[in-house]
């Protein structure tokens, strides 16, 4: 039997494809397993290059063939969709993942720690109860707007009204409604506390990550922001440039080039949707108070605001943040706000 050396595995919950081919190419392994015999079956297979998409427990299975000699490499789904001969299943998907980890442009996602991911636990469920508190506030304003009451729009403006309307006595809410707006508003207030108390759980973690505190130097990168990319991409060394970062963010403009005329539209918006979030209300921060300033940054925001606009200057820091932080992870110096290549 030949000896392998690219394996491609479809995961899922219970049962993994396998398809695993040699120096040449050829098809040497091909078989089903359930997840209870998966590590045994790589225990007793030479070091060998493990394909697999991004997924749930993509990184769990990862750092468990790494423990046992090889060399696994996470990809997203994406880049095994062309390689994928014949009907979608599992065991053409695993012969695609096993094409597409050999080829030398395909782009690999960092292998994340335990650690790390549950940093980004905390992250995502924080999301996660935001998005929820805004899905209740909105179905709140809606309820109202059925009995006339109409609020301007804003979670401030509905959280500082709102008690007085339910006190009303004469604006015309039936009691049965009064009830149930009530359960909602307290819905909304749990919510805050629940945002507030991983808040301060992300405060508490940063003051032990000591490549964020070195981000957080960054005018427009704050806790939330560092902790969710030192997370996310550890060391960012697995990005060639500090462009490539950013377009991997999402925040460089997407080409439509033929015929060599090149033409630059709107910005990607593809990656990671959370960092990039965070980076551009960041941006938004640093603008909306560089007015009065006089130091050479906020000149250059002042000028870009006044010859781009509003909304394109605060994409622009965006991205240029995104570039020093990928330098600052990469080289490991500290922040220089006049800082001039030479």
């Amino acid at each position: 039997m030949s000896t392998i050396q690219t394996i491609g595995i479809d995961l899922a919950k219970n049962v993994f494809s396998i398809h695993g081919v040699d120096a040449y190419g050829k098809c040497v392994l091909k078989k089903t397993v359930k997840r209870n015999k998966l590590l045994e079956v790589f225990a007793n297979l030479p070091p060998c290059l493990i394909g697999m998409e991004a997924c749930s427990g993509a990184h769990y299975w990862a750092r468990e063939l790494i423990k046992l000699g090889h060399d696994p490499r996470i990809m997203a789904p994406k880049f095994v969709i062309p390689y994928r001969q014949n009907e979608k299943n599992d065991a053409n998907d695993a012969e695609a993942i096993c094409e597409a980890v050999g080829r030398p442009k395909t782009r690999f996602v960092s292998i994340k720690s335990p650690e790390q991911q549950a940093v980004l636990c905390l992250h995502r469920i924080r999301q996660g109860v935001i998005k929820s508190r805004t899905a209740t506030i909105n179905q709140l304003r809606g309820l109202l707007s059925e009995f006339g009451i109409v609020i301007s729009q804003g979670r401030f403006t509905l959280q500082n009204s709102i008690d007085c309307i339910l006190e009303d006595a004469e604006n015309g809410i039936p009691d049965l409604a009064r009830e149930l707006l009530f359960d909602l508003v307290q819905r909304i207030r749990n919510a805050n506390d629940e945002v507030l108390r991983y808040d301060r759980k992300i405060y508490a973690i940063v003051k032990h990550m000591e490549s964020a505190q070195k981000l957080m130097t960054i005018p427009g990168v704050g806790e939330h922001s560092a902790t969710a990319i030192v997370a996310t991409v550890a060391d960012g060394k697995q990005f060639k440039s500090s462009r490539q970062f950013a377009a991997w963010i999402g925040l460089v403009p997407r080409q439509f080039s033929t015929g060599g005329h090149a033409q630059l539209g709107r910005i990607s918006k593809r990656g990671d949707k959370h960092i990039r979030t965070l980076l551009v209300h960041g941006a938004r921060a640093v603008i909306a108070r560089c007015k009065d300033k006089t130091d050479r940054n906020s000149l250059w925001l002042q000028k870009l605001v006044e010859r781009r606009g509003y909304t394109r200057a605060i994409v622009a820091l965006a991205a240029k943040n995104a570039r020093i932080i990928w330098a600052l992870l990469t080289s490991g110096k500290e922040y220089q706000a006049d800082y001039v290549t030479s």
